[in-house]
């Protein structure tokens, strides 16, 4: 009889620990349009604000369209050049951006659909930024050397012309189902308000509830973000997705333990488990705000990538993970889909980028919104 009752207990012990690859089942799911590919350029923060933009206009009015997202990223990069040459060079010019940069672009320059403007330029059919971004620091390290010793007005032309040959001439007037729009009237048939969207952040060495400069190398056009306490910044998150608002996300994914391939963003408590916890539920690190500041500051967590939060799963155990639309395709993850932990999210998210509503209402007054 013992016998028996010690081998029971074996059993249960060893279905007890016995590996459960993840199984999800959605909690929340907010519309937004289909995951694209941002293919060879660094400009996922304009594919993942735009792809916010598109959610909003279907909150907003249930008009799903398909905005462009080059249209943004030729706006803009005459703003890189000239922070860049003013800087005379003591500054990043490159591909990457921030969510505010597309708020800032659709705030100045209105929004277009795609099909008024591509960003293909010729024959391509496919983005490829590579050759484009080369010659552009090529032109401005040469302007910021300033051979002539006076440099010449002209250098702000030079810079446009290159981005016409490449990515298309902008746009001024376009018809988009049957009717004539600028940029600028086009953003306000969408209900979009540029003035109603916040950036949240949490740094332990920023005063709370204060906008701050977030010093990160994207950070160009030195957007301000509001500082929140760890928790309040995640339960402000929960909060508008949990209300239909979707949500602009900044973070690291040079971890591991982010799997384009397997669709999940995860934090395991124990290292050993990190290449297990890709297709198995692992136990995860809780993330504190002293070590979120901490992998911050030894640069160990930096800001490599811009995505969009659509809602909400959880595995078998009940255990809730972020819905992130990515731009990588829609073979990449799941669906063109990653599953982030809450563990993850804490320590590697940088920022987020919504709508002021969407906030917890005590927060809003605290921020004076």
């Amino acid at each position: 009889m013992k016998k028996f009752i010690l081998s029971i207990g074996l059993v249960t012990l060893s279905l007890g620990s016995f590996a459960q690859t993840y199984e999800f089942q959605t909690v929340k799911d907010i519309e937004a349009n289909p995951v694209i590919s941002q293919d060879n350029t660094g400009t996922c923060w304009s594919f993942s604000t735009t792809s916010f933009l598109e959610a909003e206009i279907i909150r907003l009015t249930g008009k799903k369209i398909d905005l462009s997202e080059m249209y943004n990223v030729r706006n803009t990069y005459p703003k890189k050049a000239w922070n860049y040459v003013m800087r005379q060079g003591k500054a990043q010019f490159g591909e990457g951006g921030l969510a505010h940069d597309v708020i800032n672009s659709a705030k100045d320059f209105g929004l277009v659909p795609n099909s008024a403007y591509t960003g293909l330029n010729g024959t391509n059919d496919t983005h490829d930024h590579a050759e484009m971004t080369a010659v552009l620091e090529a032109m401005l390290k040469t302007y910021v050397a300033n051979p002539g010793k006076k440099l010449s007005p002209q250098w702000k032309e030079a810079v446009n012309a290159v981005l016409d040959v490449y990515l298309g001439k902008n746009v001024s007037e376009f018809t988009y189902e049957g009717k004539k729009y600028t940029p600028k009237s086009f953003l306000e048939m969408t209900k979009l308000k540029t003035a109603d969207y916040v950036t949240i952040s949490s740094f332990n060495n920023e005063p709370m509830y204060k906008p701050f400069l977030l010093d990160i190398p994207d950070n160009f056009s030195n957007g301000m973000f509001y500082n929140l306490p760890l928790e309040e910044f995640v339960q402000n998150i929960d909060n508008a997705l949990d209300n239909g608002f979707t949500i602009a996300l900044d973070c690291d994914v040079s971890e591991n333990t982010f799997s384009g391939k397997n669709g999940v963003a995860v934090i395991p408590d124990n290292d050993a488990d990190a290449k297990t916890i890709l297709t198995e539920i692992k136990p995860e690190k809780v993330i504190s705000p002293e070590y979120r500041q901490a992998e911050f500051e030894n640069l160990t967590t930096t800001d490599d990538h811009l995505m969009h939060i659509v809602g909400k799963v959880k595995d078998q155990t009940g255990k809730i993970y972020y819905k992130v639309k990515n731009s990588w395709g829609n073979k990449s993850g799941k669906d063109g889909h990653i599953y982030m932990s809450g563990s993850y999210l804490r320590l590697k998210t940088i920022s987020v980028l919504l709508h002021k509503d969407g906030l917890i209402k005590t927060t809003k007054s605290k921020l004076g919104l």
